[in-house]
């Protein structure tokens, strides 16, 4: 059964989600991880590309926008099935993808902005109805 993870950011600030959606990404993709990172369209998704080769100076996070190239560690997309990803999701959506259930664990990441959080609770309410294994992670950012 899947393992979601909430991240409970301090900030209302959409770009310091989709950064530590980039963070999260790396960290995972450092531990041998297949990441996934679906957003809820392609102006996002464009976003998160961008981001990926950018959020730190230091940082390389051999990534793809899904379908547009070789499959890499890390992919990015907002369609209705993650190509052979099956290791990490982080859903970036307001809502829960169809396939979520085949990946081994799935990241919600949240911040303090209600177009984001209102949805996210309806999505953890969703998982703990259905019986997922639900942890909640609070996270201090700068600023």
């Amino acid at each position: 059964m899947t393992r979601i993870d909430f991240y409970l950011l301090s900030s209302d600030q959409p770009d310091t989600r989709l950064a530590y959606a980039c963070r999260l990404a790396q960290k995972a993709w450092h531990k041998g991880h297949r990441v996934y990172l679906h957003c809820p369209d392609e102006a996002i998704t464009r976003q998160v590309d961008d981001l990926l080769w950018s959020f730190r100076r230091e940082a390389f996070v051999p990534h793809v926008v899904l379908g547009e190239g070789p499959e890499e560690p890390v992919a990015c997309g907002w369609a209705d099935q993650p190509g052979s990803y099956n290791d990490l999701l982080i859903n970036l959506s307001d809502q829960p993808p169809a396939f979520f259930s085949r990946f081994q664990r799935m990241a919600e990441i949240v911040i303090e902005h209600d177009p984001v959080r209102l949805p996210a609770r309806d999505r953890f309410r969703l998982y703990r109805e259905r019986g997922y294994p639900l942890n909640s992670h609070p996270i201090r950012t700068a600023g």
